[in-house]
């Protein structure tokens, strides 16, 4: 006897389906590991905009010396989607930086990430501080 060649319809159902849970479970995990790498990516040019001002203020005491004091950047600085914004404020002895997120990153669980002259670091998100940096 020969048997007809293909797949029957519950196999391509089964085949739709078990594909249809992977995505569900994959997709999620995806999102948030890349919302994890923008996050690490902001926290590094915030990093060295401390390590910039820290200069700055070692030659001549004085923040508000460095030209990126009142600025806004963009992250990343490279160009793309902009992810997060990081505002620059600064006085004689005293900054903050204060990243907030874009575009996708809004859904980040950490939330707006700040750093000081004082190295303290926050998060106003829902995740612990440990998560968030």
């Amino acid at each position: 006897m020969n048997r007809p060649r293909g797949f029957t319809l519950i196999e391509l159902v089964i085949v739709v389906a078990v594909v249809a849970v992977l995505a569900a479970i994959a997709l999620p995990n995806y999102n948030e590991h890349l919302r994890k790498t923008r996050r690490a990516q902001v926290k590094t040019e915030m990093l060295e905009v401390t390590q910039r001002l820290e200069r700055r203020f070692t030659t001549d005491r004085d923040y508000t010396a460095e030209a990126l004091c009142g600025q806004t950047l963009d992250s990343p600085a490279s160009g793309g989607t902009v992810n997060y914004t990081v505002e620059i404020a600064c006085t004689a002895s005293t900054y903050t930086l204060t990243a907030e997120p874009q575009g996708n990153q809004t859904q980040d669980k950490c939330g707006e990430l700040t750093l000081n002259h004082r190295g303290t670091k926050t998060a106003d998100g829902s995740a612990p501080l440990s998560d968030c940096w």
